[in-house]
């Protein structure tokens, strides 16, 4: 398994890649430009903010063209997240925090997955946009549960899961994420799990795959579904 040093350097590669630049100062909430928040990421769609907040500082990235607009909304993260949308020409957009969680024990229990090329028949539609390798669980033919990897860069791989109802309670999520988890480690890569404040269902299921909450958010803005 990958060194816990080893790890945390991919981290900062990889987040400062993915932010345009990292780690901030201790107490730091550094507005930077980037021109990954105005090119297509890994699924196609263009996400015109994105930022991390640790206990320690943040980083929020913003376009190139719209970097002096947030810097002037303010030097906390609340603040800034209320005139966002405003100064991002998205009124209607809201800001919003989740769990950005990353592992470098993953809680393996076997290997019960395997991984298919996206276009292989057995592969569910949820699992096909995906860029990469899909690992699923297949009971007696059927897929059970998948993982998808979004290969963001050669350093940040973020995982996803969703288990087949009438197959859930069977643990495959856990042991399917610690196994993904796994090959992104050998890979190289520092294996990421991202879920909303309220899911449990996921929080439970990273905490026994072996991504601990360390107080870290993943800092968003999305489009106003009511709109």
């Amino acid at each position: 398994m990958t060194e816990p040093t080893v790890v945390h350097d991919h981290l900062i590669e990889h987040l400062g890649q993915w932010l345009g630049a990292w780690p901030p100062e201790p107490g730091e909430v550094r507005v930077v430009a980037s021109r990954a928040r105005v090119v297509p990421s890994w699924d196609g769609s263009v996400r015109p903010f994105l930022g991390i907040e640790t206990p320690d500082g943040a980083v929020l990235s913003v376009p190139p063209d719209r970097l002096e607009a947030v810097r002037s909304l303010g030097d906390d993260v609340d603040t800034i997240g209320t005139g966002l949308g405003e100064a991002l020409g998205r009124p209607s957009w809201r800001f919003g925090r989740g769990l950005f969680r990353w592992s470098s024990e993953p809680v393996l229990d076997g290997d019960p997955g395997v991984w298919l090329e996206r276009d292989d028949p057995r592969v569910p539609r949820w699992l096909r946009p995906f860029n990469g390798p899909v690992l699923v669980a297949l009971d007696h033919g059927e897929v059970a549960a998948g993982v998808g990897r979004k290969i963001h860069d050669r350093r940040g791989i973020e995982l996803a899961v969703v288990t087949e109802e009438g197959h859930r309670g069977r643990g495959w999520a856990r042991r399917l994420v610690a196994q993904a988890a796994a090959r992104t480690l050998d890979e190289g890569a520092v294996p990421t799990y991202l879920h909303a404040e309220d899911n449990h269902a996921s929080a439970r299921t990273a905490e026994a795959s072996g991504f601990p909450d360390r107080g870290w958010r993943v800092l968003g803005l999305f489009p106003d579904r009511a709109t």
